[in-house]
């Protein structure tokens, strides 16, 4: 009679679980450890992370290419420098501002420049006597032109951001918004150009520059009247 022995068995244990190399593992903690240093930057919750992370300017920028040519016949006769601030605020329908919205406090400078047309002109605008010694001349009114923002001179104050925005800010820029803000300063120097009464000043200088020309050619009377 054989008999057949038999080895005690092995404790069964859960096999290891396997782990992923490490130049898999390295580049993604890399990754993220980068993308938690950008949002704190963006929160501002690493002060000096902008020293640390200095940015450098490149102008890379193509020439400029002519689009069209006018000729201007129009007499500037006065020009207002005028200053704005802009106050603009955008809110989230239920959402609190914290989360989703922003306020922007900026101030524009520009100029505004008041203009007299004197390409329009026919002939039934100008007459002189026959000796030459009288001139009547009937001109428009002068208009405004679109207020310039200055760059030099304008600038954010603040801008306060919600916390979504802040985040979307990090794969994108927000060109639209300060578009927005510089479309409302635009309009507002505008607005006080024509409350400041630049037209008015621009056709009494015309007067005085079209008198002073006239005489000096020899006019005696020079009388100049706005339509």
């Amino acid at each position: 009679m054989t008999t057949t022995e038999t080895k005690p068995r092995r404790p069964h244990t859960p096999a290891r679980s396997r782990r992923l190399p490490w130049w898999i593992t390295l580049p993604a903690a890399l990754a993220m450890t980068m993308v938690l240093v950008l949002i704190a930057g963006q929160l501002r919750l690493l002060p000096g992370l902008d020293d640390l992370f200095g940015s450098e300017t490149k102008d890379r920028s193509g020439p400029a290419v002519l689009k069209s040519l006018r000729d201007m016949s129009r007499y500037e006769g006065a020009a207002g420098s005028y200053q704005v601030v802009v106050d603009l605020e955008k809110d989230a329908k239920f959402l609190p501002d914290a989360i989703r919205g922003t306020r922007t406090l900026f101030v524009g400078s520009g100029t505004v420049t008041a203009y007299v047309d004197l390409g329009a002109l026919e002939e039934d605008n100008v007459r002189v006597d026959k000796d030459r010694t009288t001139a009547t001349l009937t001109l428009p009114h002068a208009r405004l032109a679109k207020a310039t923002l200055d760059p030099d001179r304008s600038y954010t104050v603040s801008k306060q951001r919600g916390l979504l925005d802040r985040l979307g800010d990090l794969f994108s820029d927000n060109p639209a918004g300060e578009q927005a803000v510089n479309k409302l300063a635009v309009r507002h120097i505008g607005d006080a150009a024509e409350d400041s009464g630049l037209t008015a000043r621009a056709e009494r200088n015309t007067t005085g520059m079209l008198e002073g020309l006239l005489t000096s050619l020899g006019f005696e009377k020079v009388t100049v009247r706005y339509k």
